[in-house]
C-alpha cells in the first residue's frame, strides 16, 4: 500500500476504530492510546495490506492494540483502583440499548459493533476478526438473540 492509500484508509477508519476500541476498552484514554498504536503498526506494516481489505486489516489491528493495552493496564493497576467510565450518548432507551451492547460478552460484541455500529459486511467482519464466516453469523445471531431476551425483560419491568 502506497502513503496516499495508507493515509486515506486511515481517515476513513479512525472513527470506528475509536468506536471498537472503546468498546473494548470502556475509556476514552485508552482507547485513543490504542487507536494511536494501531495506527503506527498499521504503518509500518502498510505492505502487508491486501488491496480492497484496508478497512478490515486495519480494524484487526485496533482489536490487537486494544486487548494489548487492557493485558497491559491489567498487571499494571489493580481493578479495584480503576474508575469505571461510561459515558451513554442520549437516555431512555438508547442508554439502555448501550448498556445491554456493552454487557454482551466480548465474543458476541465485537462483531456485533463491528457490523452493526460500523456497517462493516459479515465477509469483512471474519477478515478482522480472523474467523470464518459461519462463526461470524452465530455470533451476530447469538447477539441479537441475547439483546432481544434482554429488551424483552427490560420492557416487561
Amino acid at each position: 500500500m502506497d502513503d496516499q492509500t495508507y493515509a486515506a484508509a486511515a481517515e476513513a477508519a479512525m472513527p470506528g476504530m475509536f468506536r471498537m476500541a472503546y468498546s473494548i476498552l470502556e475509556n476514552r484514554h485508552d482507547a485513543e492510546d490504542a487507536v494511536q498504536q494501531a495506527l503506527l503498526n498499521a504503518w509500518q506494516h502498510r505492505e502487508k495490506a491486501r488491496p480492497g481489505a484496508e478497512r478490515a486489516w486495519m480494524m484487526r489491528i485496533v482489536i490487537n492494540a486494544s486487548y494489548d493495552l487492557c493485558r497491559k493496564r491489567r498487571r499494571a493497576v489493580p481493578v479495584a483502583e480503576v474508575p469505571e467510565e461510561r459515558t451513554s450518548s442520549g437516555d431512555g432507551e438508547y442508554a439502555a440499548l448501550l448498556d445491554m451492547i456493552r454487557r454482551l460478552p466480548q465474543t458476541l460484541r465485537t462483531p456485533f459493533l463491528l457490523k452493526y455500529m460500523e456497517g462493516m459486511t459479515e465477509k469483512e467482519v471474519g477478515a478482522a476478526l480472523r474467523i470464518p464466516l459461519t462463526s461470524v453469523k452465530n455470533r451476530l445471531y447469538r447477539a441479537r438473540t441475547a439483546l432481544q431476551k434482554e429488551w424483552g425483560r427490560e420492557a416487561s419491568l
